[in-house]
């Protein structure tokens, strides 16, 4: 699928832009460094942000709204790759921003994510290690009541919201994936993995779809 249509894509190019990365994953995931490195040399106009999240989903989406306060709605995107793309689900409902990727997004995180309670490390660096408290699966079926109600109110469309789903995935459901996100445009790929390791061959699309300020 195109990343939107000719004539329903946002005429106000993107001058701001957020990724949030995924579970035990970290700034130096390899997606968000490709990104990273194209914004840096195609759009250095481009405010990039990509935090260290903490693993309280509460204290990290505090940490990312305080982040983009002041950030201009208008022309604010946000992308996430598996938890990272349910919690940026949650933040394009909560700050009502131009844009939001989701790179095979978490549909049910506490459900998911309940039988890593405990010590973990990070995948880029097993010498760093947190602790995925139980309360951490409350803060997470919060934040899911919370799509799940405002997606009564704020329909997705496909000007302002782009997936990348998977059916390889081998850690997420494509199907719940795909209900996830509904009204949005999703580029659904026949094979591929969790990590979308072929993810250069999508990579164009994906900034064809956020548009950003050279």
């Amino acid at each position: 699928m195109t990343a939107c249509p000719p004539d329903t894509c946002s005429p106000l190019p993107t001058t701001h832009l957020l990724y949030l990365h995924g579970f035990r994953s970290s700034p130096q995931s390899m997606k968000a460094q490709k990104v990273a490195a194209r914004v840096a040399a195609q759009h250095p106009g481009v405010v990039w942000w990509c935090p260290q999240l903490p693993p309280s989903p509460k204290e990290a989406m505090a940490l990312v709204m305080e982040g983009v306060r002041d950030w201009p709605r208008e022309s604010m995107a946000v992308a996430g790759s598996s938890l990272g793309g349910f919690y940026a689900r949650w933040l394009a409902m909560q700050t009502g921003c131009a844009k939001a990727l989701l790179l095979n997004p978490a549909v049910f995180p506490a459900r998911d994510l309940l039988k890593y309670v405990g010590e973990q490390t990070r995948w880029n660096d097993p010498r760093e290690h947190f602790v995925f408290q139980p309360g951490y699966v409350d803060e997470l079926r919060t934040l899911e009541s919370d799509i799940a109600r405002l997606a009564a109110l704020q329909a997705a469309t496909p000007e302002r919201q782009w997936a990348i789903v998977a059916q390889g995935d081998e850690v997420l459901d494509w199907r719940e994936m795909l209900a996830f996100c509904a009204g949005g445009a999703v580029h659904l790929l026949p094979g591929s993995d969790h990590a979308i390791s072929d993810f250069d061959e999508h990579i164009g699309a994906m900034f064809g779809f956020l548009n950003l300020k050279n």
